[in-house]
């Protein structure tokens, strides 16, 4: 679920290592189109990478490599949505992006999304005491409107919405397609501390839970 390059080795089950020291966070970003060089990949990269500088462990699932069958309640799952469910259950804390797609989020993203079902009954179910963090890209000036589409989704999933949420107009004018960077340093800045946010987010929900 993403190129080795992307992934570091996951948190153990347990929410503390050895010795009773506690396990770090874990934080998996999941976004993506079927274009290789998509701009929410450069995105979600951004905000691992700030919270891999807080000891976070990161894991970025790219949309457009995934081969999920179309959501149909009650029909049964595959190898592959199993470990796309089981990557957003074991997640301390998860980090979201898609491009807004004629006022919403894409059709990719909402059907992995939909899949999430199956974690009803988990133990907690859905994304129960997760922080989400939410980016939203368009070619215009509407991002916030994919942003929203999502945060509905993750208060249907049981998840919390972090305050600072990152939407990104005007995409061409932000990423840097050819070395696959980004231009605009006020936007790197906000991506920076998305990724911060979501630690301390984690963080707190698991001195909550003692």
């Amino acid at each position: 679920m993403g190129d080795a390059s992307d992934t570091l080795p996951k948190a153990p089950g347990s929410r503390r290592g050895g010795a009773g020291i506690q396990a770090p966070i874990t934080v998996v970003g999941f976004g993506g189109t079927l274009n290789p060089t998509s701009t929410t990949l450069v995105a979600l990269r951004r905000v691992l990478s700030a919270a891999s500088e807080l000891g976070a462990r990161t894991e970025l699932i790219d949309a457009g490599t995934l081969s999920l069958p179309m959501y149909d309640w009650g029909a049964p799952s595959t190898p592959e949505v199993e470990r796309f469910a089981d990557a957003f259950h074991a997640a301390d804390a998860l980090v979201w992006a898609s491009p807004l797609y004629h006022g919403t989020i894409s059709g990719l993203f909402k059907n992995a999304i939909d899949w999430l079902e199956i974690l009803a009954d988990r133990s907690p179910p859905y994304l129960s005491d997760k922080p989400v963090g939410l980016i939203g890209i368009a070619g215009g000036a509407q991002s916030l409107q994919a942003i929203t589409s999502m945060e509905q989704i993750v208060r249907s999933l049981r998840g919390w919405t972090v305050p600072l949420v990152v939407p990104i107009n005007r995409a061409s004018e932000v990423f840097d397609k050819m070395n696959g960077g980004l231009r605009d340093v006020r936007v790197d800045e906000q991506l920076h501390a998305l990724g911060t946010e979501l630690v301390r987010a984690a963080h707190m929900f698991r001195r909550a839970r003692g």
